[in-house]
């Protein structure tokens, strides 16, 4: 198989991939942020580590940044149309002219609620939810719209799929589970869902960037062709094998990001992957829990990634 029959074995069809798949992603430096510096940076990355796909970071922070200081704010947030995201769609040109052929290339989808947070801030927007739930949800409208723009160019610049991304379900954010279901799931929904039409390969991503989860089951019914999880949740930590069971599709992760695979030497490094192999369920791909340090060393993400193209099931 080549790499995009791979990944694409791991949700068509009956047959089980020979070997298991890898992907790690990481933050370059702001000078490889645009342009087909981006575009080089990218490539460079996939081609040393030897990883499976291609995934495409999204570096353009919302600028200018609207003001919000109170709930009634979020009303006057704009809509934006593709041309607000000009700077980042030369860069998924450019990887996909350059690397379709070759790999399947997804796009880093944030979810409105995260957009939402980088706007107004994590702590300032959960407060809002609490205090105007209306208010917000008129800008959540907005911003959907706006990513909804993003996603359909990325789509129409032939895009295989995106890795969507979501947050906004942490244990420590809503003690009131109604307010994720008001202003969190039915906007990624109507993400997610459109991208799940239009795409032949989507991960899911349930990133504890800014807090854990003790409960995963709130997002069983979102869409995605593989899942993407946290390694610990409450006091459990759940295995790969585990998380594809819950989920009922296949799973990507394994490695902690700050771990081994961030600080160990290549030794070690090979030592941890085998270990996750032992745990993988069939259909499964090499991964950390989210994007990995920007200083995490290309060595040991080639290692990891050797380690498991070299383990062929019999």
């Amino acid at each position: 198989m080549n790499k995009r029959e791979l990944i694409l074995s791991l949700v068509n069809g009956d047959e089980i991939p020979d070997h298991v798949p890898a992907a790690f992603f990481l933050h370059f430096d702001p000078q490889y942020h645009r342009g087909q510096a981006a575009v080089d940076k990218h490539l460079a990355f996939f081609r040393y580590t030897g990883m499976d796909f291609v995934k495409i970071q999204y570096e353009h922070p919302v600028s200018p940044r609207p003001e919000i200081e109170r709930p009634e704010d979020w009303a006057r947030l704009p809509r934006h149309d593709e041309a607000f995201f000009a700077e980042p769609l030369k860069v998924v040109e450019g990887l996909v002219k350059a690397a379709k052929a070759e790999a399947l290339v997804l796009v880093t989808l944030y979810s409105p609620f995260m957009w939402a947070s980088q706007i107004a801030g994590d702590q300032r927007l959960t407060r809002h939810v609490q205090e105007n739930l209306a208010m917000v949800q008129r800008g959540m409208e907005a911003i959907t719209e706006s990513v909804r723009s993003f996603v359909r160019a990325c789509i129409r610049l032939g895009v295989d799929g995106f890795y969507a991304s979501t947050q906004g379900g942490e244990s420590h954010r809503f003690a009131d589970v109604g307010l994720f279901e008001a202003c969190v799931k039915p906007y990624d929904l109507s993400i997610m869902e459109e991208i799940d039409r239009a795409c032949i390969f989507n991960i899911l991503h349930i990133c504890d960037y800014h807090g854990g989860y003790d409960d995963l089951t709130r997002f069983l019914d979102y869409p995605g062709h593989v899942v993407n999880t946290p390694l610990q949740v409450g006091k459990r930590r759940f295995t790969p094998r585990e998380v594809a069971t819950l989920f009922n599709r296949p799973t990507m992760g394994g490695l902690e990001r700050t771990g081994v695979i961030a600080t160990g030497n290549p030794e070690e490094v090979r030592a941890a992957a085998g270990a996750v192999l032992a745990e993988a369920p069939e259909r499964f791909i090499l991964a950390a829990d989210c994007t990995v340090p920007s200083d995490t060393p290309w060595d040991n993400l080639r290692v990891a990634i050797e380690t498991v193209h070299e383990h062929r099931r019999i």
